[in-house]
C-alpha cells in the first residue's frame, strides 16, 4: 500500500553509511526530504544526489533533513559518499530487502530496488508531498525547495 499526502510516514531505523542507526522518528520537530533512488553509481542517481548536495543542502531551510534511501549496502554507500561528497545521510534498505522502500510503496519487486520517490515530511512526520518517478527519469529538486518554503 503507497504511502499518501496526509499519511503518517512509517517509522524506520537504517544505518547510514557510517553504520550509524538513524530513526525516523528521532527527526520529530524538523521537515525531512526523504528520498528513494534505485541504485548508487547509477548515472541518473548521481546527478540527482549530486543536486541534492549542491543546490538543496545549502539552500534548505534551517532545520531540514535530508535522508536518502536505497537497496545498496552501507558500504557501497560509505565509498559512494567519500567519492563524491555526500554528507547527507545515505540509508541502506539493504535488509530486508528494500522492507522500507515497500512500507512507502516505492520497491520494484521485478528490478528489486526502489523507484525514485520523494516525501517530504512536516515536523509531525506527516506526508505534506511526494513525487513518484519511473527509474530512469530525473526528479527537479527545485520543486523540493518550493515545496519546504510553502511548510
Amino acid at each position: 500500500m503507497a504511502v499518501e499526502v496526509g499519511d503518517r510516514a512509517p517509522d524506520f531505523e537504517l544505518q547510514d553509511q557510517h553504520g550509524v542507526p538513524v530513526r525516523l522518528s528521532d527527526l520529530r520537530g524538523s521537515e525531512v526530504v526523504l528520498v528513494f533512488y534505485p541504485l548508487a553509481f547509477s548515472p541518473v542517481c548521481h546527478g540527482e544526489l549530486g543536486a541534492i548536495r549542491d543546490e538543496l543542502v545549502p539552500s534548505a531551510p534551517a532545520g531540514v533533513r535530508v535522508l536518502t534511501v536505497s537497496v545498496d549496502s552501507m558500504f557501497s554507500h560509505r565509498i559512494w559518499a567519500d567519492a563524491e561528497g555526500f554528507t547527507f545521510p545515505l540509508l541502506s534498505d539493504f535488509w530486508p530487502h528494500g522492507g522500507v522502500a515497500q512500507a512507502y510503496g516505492v520497491f520494484d519487486d521485478v528490478k528489486g530496488q526502489a523507484v525514485r520517490g520523494t516525501f517530504i515530511l512536516d515536523g509531525e512526520g506527516v506526508v505534506r508531498w511526494k513525487i513518484v518517478n519511473e527509474i530512469g527519469s530525473p526528479r527537479d529538486v527545485a520543486e523540493y525547495r518550493k515545496v519546504l518554503e510553502e511548510l
